[in-house]
């Protein structure tokens, strides 16, 4: 991979919707040869996909919160098993394996406050290995992800 990959991986995350053709003019390509590359970038896994950002509240949910879930055992059936588990978890949006005071921190959105307790007790609580649960309200997102830094850019 090369800075006009990288070049090209930065203004598709600004802007997924881009034609071809506009991002080819504005990294001084012919359209077919960015085609090329964005297409290598896709089957290269550099590309993962393309998606609308949608405010949770259109989709009904009033509530975000982070999860620190802390596993009794630190096997690696035990972190497997979590993992496995986790990625089925309807409202569970991301999972980041962390290191500190929680092994994993959960990013959660659900209907509403009585909605968390049941994805807590019914789904999460259900997970062999899981010892300990923290939940944290969020009460606004100061900062929302907007794509990956792009250092030297």
């Amino acid at each position: 991979m090369d800075s006009l990959d990288r070049d090209i991986l930065v203004a598709l995350q600004s802007d997924g919707r881009q034609t071809n053709a506009h991002l080819a003019e504005s990294l001084g390509l012919s359209a077919s040869a960015m085609l090329e590359r964005v297409r290598r970038l896709e089957q290269g896994g550099q590309i993962r996909g393309y998606r609308a950002v949608v405010v949770p509240e259109a989709l009904d949910l009033g509530v975000r919160a982070v999860i620190g879930v802390r596993l009794r055992v630190h096997g690696r059936d035990s972190i497997e098993q979590f993992e496995q588990r986790i990625g089925g978890v309807t409202g569970v949006c991301s999972c980041c394996h962390v290191t500190g005071q929680y092994d994993y921190l959960l990013d959660v959105a659900v209907r509403d406050l009585a909605t968390l307790p049941e994805l807590i007790r019914g789904d999460l609580a259900a997970i062999p290995g899981v010892s300990k649960f923290e939940t944290m309200l969020v009460l606004s997102e100061v900062k929302p992800f907007a794509g990956w830094p792009a250092p030297g850019r």
